[in-house]
């Protein structure tokens, strides 16, 4: 029997609470990139391992880092002047037996290859340098991950928490981003960079956001055109917004900006790295896209581990999985929470506690739901190994 726990939830729903903040960095972020980036590592390494030994061997590649270089943007266009550094580090076994795994060049051709697809301004051959520092596995902890052990042992005492649904507010916040990110809004305004951060302030049914947007200099010809597009994408944003919530929606994009001094959010790349601005794994966005201090939330930074039995990434994950389950099976609950705990050297399908948190609807009775609710958690806690696959094939996102 598993240790699974399901309560009634005795407080106030995230609606109905005074305030509520919420945050979402682009994929453009330094952050996010670097989290990318190893986390396609780890992806790209399963591969291989899976290629050449049959079974997954033990990594975790979840220590990179983005340094910032340093640009002259001008309107019209601008130069480089130092280059961007992305440096990877973390463990993973490069040899077993007579297979051997090009670690590093697995990793810097993972780097290339996401800077290359999701920076669509930046050339990566003359103003990013980029260094790998991983380290080799111990061979001793491979037999976790052996094909034969039907099931995966945890190999710390970690937690995972999930929530679900999104409130308005984070819905908003994250449309917002992933419209300006899209392909569509980009080739129609190729000022805008991928580096774009959105944060989200509810204070009873008003809803503030304010947008941090790299443009592009090589796209704007001066300042009269930066406050168009600028005025321009307020609007567009409001429009969005109106999609996804009737509340009053106040839109700010780059507040920092000064027009007297001509000191405006310009960059040759659209992203915030070339002008000194550093990204390191775990800083931004949870599993599930955003930052949420209003909710539970783990400090986990999930990118870059091995998604075999790294308990922490696994579970924050899963925790996501389950309480969107529970949403979309069981129409008695209007929301709900779930907590994840595992315990080290137990089988990743028993963790020491699994607690589902839910508040259903007005006229429900907790008790004529609970075994349904129960047996849903069972039946995901029994299936955790397919999330491992999912994660490999880049089904399920933990970095954006």
């Amino acid at each position: 029997m598993r240790n699974i726990f399901v309560e009634p939830s005795c407080e106030l729903p995230i609606e109905r609470r005074m305030f509520e903040m919420v945050e979402r960095k682009g994929i453009g972020h330094p952050d996010t990139l670097i989290d990318g980036i190893v986390e396609t590592f780890s992806a790209n390494l399963c591969k291989e391992y899976l290629k050449q030994a049959g079974f997954i061997m033990h990594h975790n590649v979840d220590k990179g880092l983005i340094c910032g270089g340093k640009t002259k943007p001008d309107y019209g266009g601008g130069n480089f002047l130092k280059p961007i550094r992305v440096i990877l580090c973390g463990r993973a076994t490069n040899a077993m037996g007579k297979v051997e795994v090009p670690v590093d060049e697995i990793g810097l051709n993972t780097a290339k290859g996401f800077l290359k697809s999701h920076c669509r301004n930046l050339d990566i051959e003359k103003h990013v340098l980029f260094e790998s520092y991983v380290s080799s596995g111990s061979a001793d902890l491979v037999d976790v991950f052996k094909r034969e052990r039907a099931m995966p042992l945890a190999n710390d005492t970690s937690f995972g928490v999930g929530f679900a649904p999104f409130s308005e507010t984070e819905n908003l916040v994250l449309a917002t981003e992933r419209m300006l990110n899209s392909p569509e809004y980009t080739k129609k305004n190729p000022f805008v960079g991928e580096d774009i951060k959105v944060m989200g302030v509810r204070e009873k049914d008003s809803v503030s956001l304010t947008v941090a947007c790299a443009f592009v200099s090589k796209h704007v010809s001066g300042l009269s055109e930066y406050k168009e597009f600028k005025a321009r994408m307020t609007e567009d944003i409001l429009r969005e917004a109106k999609g996804h919530t009737k509340r009053k929606v106040e839109v700010s994009v780059n507040t920092a900006d000064n027009y007297k001094e001509d000191w405006v959010y310009i960059t040759v790349t659209g992203l915030s790295c070339e002008m000194g601005d550093d990204g390191s794994v775990g800083r931004g966005n949870r599993v599930n896209g955003l930052i949420t201090p209003c909710r539970p939330m783990t400090m986990e930074a999930a990118a870059g581990k091995n998604p075999v039995n790294h308990v922490g990434k696994l579970y924050s994950v899963l925790a996501f999985d389950i309480a969107r389950d529970i949403i979309r099976k069981h129409p008695c609950v209007k929301d709900c929470e779930v907590k994840l705990l595992s315990q080290i050297g137990v089988p990743i399908d028993h963790p020491k506690s699994a607690e589902l948190k839910v508040l259903l609807n007005d006229g429900e009775k907790f008790e004529n739901h609970k075994k349904a609710l129960t047996e849903t958690v069972d039946s995901w806690l029994a299936n955790i190994t397919e999330l491992t696959h999912r994660i490999i094939e880049g089904k399920t996102k933990v970095y954006y």
